[in-house]
């Protein structure tokens, strides 16, 4: 009988390390099998099991086996409860505690932790009040709540009312702080922890460079620096990582270089924090190269990845790179992923390519308010005000709940499509139901539409009965509107008002010298420019580029600094003469200068826009698209141009200004004029 009894203990042992292997690997099914042929096991294995299915998101099998143990210890249910809260089955684990007979301190943290993981602070709280029992652990899970949910004052009032405090109790207190913006308060924290003598640890080291990071204290960030040297952190990923952060936020691009290189190891995490440092410090092109570092080492990109390399690509306007990393995506199935989705939508978006952002979209599996706000605000960008609303009432159909930033978008289309009833019901709608995200851009909107529509006496009434006072971007609003309609009366009290606000705003200086030009009214012109020169205010110039293979070819106004200069001009010549058989005819009012009409031809001619048009045609193969980024906006003499351009080569060709982008194709342009 004893041998009998030996030899099964021997079985069971073996199986039992077998069965661990397996769970370590998560090879689930054959630790089920290896758990099915132990004969009695006891309860430390059930709860093996059961833990192993919920770390691998399988709720069901874990219930099931649960609910095939005959006797449950405490342990056992709080593994479940924690089971289905890490699945995402908050109904389930409430159900479980409830009908728990006997539960421990651990139980009852458990369910706290679960309630602020959902959201449901008021559930945590009454929880949480409810404790016969409180350890340390339970307070910090609820401190630690609070701050993630947002609700600081109550946090930092909790962690004050704590009995006893430890280091987890600090760090969750730094990094709550942090997190919701506080971070100058979080250092302070941190000093009158170290006062207190409570020892910190790499994860409170991690919070405290993250705050120096946001609060950008250098010299107390390179203490801690040198402190987690002499404590042998360093190598601790979450310090690597938060020290490459530091340097980055302190504009210290070498040494957070130097951080990454002196890490053992190189996983995604690490590479992924080096190309954001590259992309905060707008070193796009540097970031890209770490990409192909990073992709040439083996190393597979994550969500984050994608998402901080399109943003690169973003800054360097590089429509054949994001598509390159598009590619990349798919390969790895990660297109669908609602970050790499967004950040996708944003990156055509802005490199204009409406088409493929809507395709993009279409494709995104689950959908957040980023996802719509993407792509509502890209087609407010491009013009497409109509797209706009169709894909707003499919968000309130999908019961997506609009933000500021949704209304900001439908605001924008209407303005740029020229929807002044529906801007009106918007923006009713807004005042009347969502008054709590209201905000200062929404008016600028709203002046915007009404300005575009000629309808500048009650533009100037909305910002004039304002419920706060009106800011500089609400009267620039007025004044570009102004612009449009070469409206002086009211442009004048527009730009009093500006100045008034900002006295060193240029763009207010320059937009009415504008005006003032179209009327030819050059005394007043000159005014301006001499008020500009005394302030010290210099114009902006307008630019325009192409981006091609990777590189940025820019023009200014009668440029001829370009390689390719006599080609540029030759196709000039050629488009020039065809504009002319089109019946094209000089709009000089756009000419801003007070020179002679033969002058005023020639400048109009060689506006920046153009220049990087023809480079365009003479550099891309026959039938392509051309791209073009320009500054300032577009004037009107250029816009009537590019029509009859796009139709003379039979090309379209994408403008983007400073307010939107055009679609220009056989003679028509996206914005039907209204611009």
């Amino acid at each position: 009988m004893a041998h009998i009894t030996r030899y099964t203990r021997t079985i069971t042992l073996s199986y039992t390390t077998s069965l661990a292997n397996h769970l370590k690997n998560q090879r689930l099914d054959q630790a089920r099998l290896i758990f099915d042929k132990i004969p009695s096991p006891n309860l430390h294995l059930y709860t093996k099991m059961i833990a192993g299915y919920t770390r691998n998101d399988r709720l069901c099998d874990a219930l099931k086996l649960f609910d095939r143990m005959s006797v449950r210890d405490v342990v056992s249910w709080n593994s479940m409860i924690k089971g289905c809260l890490d699945c995402g089955n908050l109904g389930m684990a409430t159900r479980l505690f409830d009908e728990m007979p006997e539960k421990n301190v651990i139980s009852w943290t458990t369910m706290v932790n679960g309630y602020l993981k959902f959201g449901r602070v008021e559930l945590a709280q009454r929880l949480f009040l409810d404790m016969h029992v409180k350890d340390v652990a339970a307070w910090n899970a609820m401190v630690h709540g609070y701050f993630e949910n947002g609700r600081v004052e109550e946090g930092v009032r909790l962690f004050e009312e704590m009995p006893v405090r430890d280091v987890i109790s600090w760090t969750s207190m730094i990094g709550g702080l942090d997190l919701n913006g506080k971070s100058e308060e979080a250092l302070f924290v941190f000093k009158k922890m170290l006062r207190s003598g409570v020892e910190p640890t790499w994860s409170t080291f991690a919070c405290v460079l993250s705050a120096c990071a946001n609060a950008v204290e250098f010299n107390l960030g390179v203490q801690v620096h040198g402190h987690v040297v002499k404590l042998g952190c360093f190598f601790h990923e979450f310090i690597s990582v938060s020290l490459i952060t530091f340097y980055a936020n302190c504009m210290k691009i070498e040494h957070a270089h130097k951080i990454f290189n002196e890490t053992l190891t190189k996983n995604v995490v690490k590479w992924t924090a080096l190309l954001t440092a590259y992309v905060w410090n707008n070193k796009h092109q540097d970031a890209l190269r770490v990409f192909g570092d990073m992709t040439k080492m083996g190393a597979l990109p994550n969500q984050s990845t994608f998402s901080i390399t399109l943003k690169a690509c973003c800054g360097l306007e590089a429509l054949d790179k994001g598509k390159e990393i598009h590619t990349m995506a798919i390969k790895l199935g990660l297109e669908t992923d609602v970050f790499v989705g967004n950040s996708l939508v944003v990156m055509y978006t802005e490199c204009g390519n409406v088409n493929s952002a809507v395709a993009v979209f279409r494709n995104i599996n689950e959908k957040d308010i980023v996802s719509w706000n993407s792509i509502i605000v890209g087609s407010a960008q491009h013009g497409f005000g109509l797209w706009a609303l169709i894909f707003f009432n499919q968000m309130i159909r999908r019961g997506v709940d609009p933000n500021e930033i949704t209304f900001t978008g439908l605001l924008s289309a209407c303005s740029r499509s020229g929807m002044l009833l529906k801007g009106r019901c918007f923006f009713e709608y807004i005042s009347r139901y969502k008054s709590n995200v209201l905000r200062p851009q929404h008016y600028a909107c709203m002046v915007d539409i009404l300005g575009r529509c000629g309808k500048l006496d009650e533009a100037e009434e909305l910002v004039r009965y304002m419920p706060v006072k009106a800011n500089s971007m609400i009267w620039l609003a007025l004044l570009s509107a102004c612009r449009v309609h070469s409206n002086l009366e009211v442009a004048e009290r527009a730009a009093k008002h500006i100045l008034d606000l900002e006295p060193n705003c240029s763009s207010a200086y320059v937009l009415l010298s504008n005006i003032y030009a179209s009327a030819g009214r050059w005394a007043d012109v000159s005014r301006m420019r001499v008020k500009m020169k005394q302030g010290g205010l210099v114009k902006q110039p307008g630019s325009s580029w192409v981006v091609l293979r990777g590189k940025k070819h820019e023009f200014l106004s009668a440029d001829r600094s370009h390689p390719l200069s006599e080609r540029i001009y030759e196709k000039l010549d050629w488009l020039g003469k065809k504009l002319k058989e089109f019946g094209y005819v000089p709009d000089q009012k756009f000419a801003l200068h007070d020179v002679e009409d033969e002058q005023k031809e020639e400048m109009l001619s060689f506006h920046s826009e153009r220049l990087a048009i023809a480079f365009g045609l003479v550099s891309t193969v026959e039938g392509s698209t051309i791209t073009v980024m320009k500054n300032l906006r577009v004037c009107g003499d250029c816009h009537s141009v590019i029509k009859l351009m796009s139709k003379i080569v039979g090309r379209k060709i994408v403008v983007r200004d400073s307010g939107r982008f055009h679609h220009f194709k056989n003679g028509i342009c996206s914005c039907s004029d209204y611009w």
